[in-house]
């Protein structure tokens, strides 16, 4: 198949696209503005195949869109380009509504527009596939999973602009018969992943020698899922998912913030031992905590598994290990993005 990715050089846009260039036969075109956090070495292990090609385009620019479908003629699109750091939308949740609403909104349109032009079997397959957060239900309690039924209740600038793009998505799929499919995914973390995210965040600052931050307690809990392992089942719900369908994705590895800092510490402990033989948890420190953070995020992954037979294949130990040990023999990735972009500073205090 073609498949057009837009935000295919941010982190699991680029773990989809690898897999499709590495694993499958299919074509891929990514579509990325790149942002502060859109990074074509990302992209780098797969540039070099004839199944792979890249456009420099905004996703709330119509034109360059129309003309990236007209040229490639996918059969789908799979929706990734979001703003996604739920900090960085406290202190400026203008750009969220822009490129989650409106973007998704232009998305939407213009593949209307394309979609409406195919005939026979070019039209049968195609799908436009919207990726989206476990963030659009709220907060959890210590008890209960979020469903694909459960009711929306954003609770930040970032989720409510994703579940404001997840409702237009599905609002095109009833009105004018667009064939979508949305999935609602948990935390993801591995390989490639920009330096501002927690796990990235930690092992970078405790490398360098500084204070690991963590909000409030450190009794938030997050599910968390191998980026590897949620690129595979994208791959499955665009070739095999029923269009109109919603899918959530999660990893079964359901932990506590603090301990997923201090797992981060362990391995770092044996893999790249402190040369005054203390423990890098010597360096978390428990700072304010994020503005409305919700406590407990858990996603019942029960649906995908029994209609399209996926499961998570990394243990949240196993997947913990491979990305610090990444993180450790790619310095050169992270320190360019380090230099240029982004200094591991505190964001998201409510100035908004």
């Amino acid at each position: 198949m073609r498949i057009l990715v837009t935000g295919g050089a941010g982190f699991i846009g680029s773990a989809l696209v690898r897999r499709l260039i590495e694993h499958t036969e299919h074509e891929v075109l990514v579509v990325d503005k790149l942002t502060y956090a859109g990074t074509l070495t990302s992209l780098e292990p797969v540039s070099s195949s004839n199944r792979f090609s890249f456009v420099q385009a905004d996703i709330c620019d119509g034109e360059a869109i129309a003309a990236a479908l007209a040229r490639f003629r996918p059969e789908v699109i799979a929706h990734l380009a979001a703003e996604s750091h739920v900090d960085r939308s406290i202190d400026g949740p203008g750009e969220f509504v822009e490129t989650n609403v409106v973007g998704t909104f232009t998305m939407l349109q213009q593949a209307l527009g394309y979609y409406r032009k195919l005939e026979g079997a070019e039209k049968e397959a195609f799908r436009f596939h919207h990726i989206s957060t476990d963030e659009v239900f709220g907060s959890l309690g210590e008890e209960g999973y979020f469903t694909e039924t459960t009711a929306y209740d954003p609770r930040s600038p970032y989720s409510a602009s994703k579940a404001a793009s997840d409702h237009l998505v599905r609002a095109w799929g009833h009105t004018y018969d667009l064939p979508v499919l949305v999935t609602n995914c948990s935390n993801n973390y591995g390989p490639y992943h920009f330096p501002e995210k927690l796990i990235p965040l930690v092992t970078i600052r405790a490398l360098n020698g500084e204070s690991l931050p963590v909000y409030g307690d450190g009794s938030n809990v997050r599910d968390w899922l191998f980026v590897d392992d949620h690129a595979r089942a994208l791959q499955a719900v665009f070739e095999r998912g029923t269009p109109g369908e919603t899918y959530n994705i999660g990893g079964n590895a359901e932990r506590k913030n603090i301990d997923v800092v201090r797992a981060i510490c362990a391995v770092l402990d044996v893999e790249q031992p402190r040369a005054d033989g203390k423990s890098y948890a010597d360096q978390i420190t428990f700072v304010t905590d994020r503005p409305g953070h919700d406590h407990r995020y858990a996603i019942d992954a029960t649906k995908i598994r029994n209609d399209l037979g996926w499961l998570p294949s990394v243990t949240f130990e196993e997947g913990i290990a491979r990305t610090v040990r990444w993180y450790l023999g790619n310095r050169g990735w992270w320190q360019a993005i380090l230099d240029g972009r982004y200094s591991t500073q505190r964001l998201g205090v409510a100035n908004g």
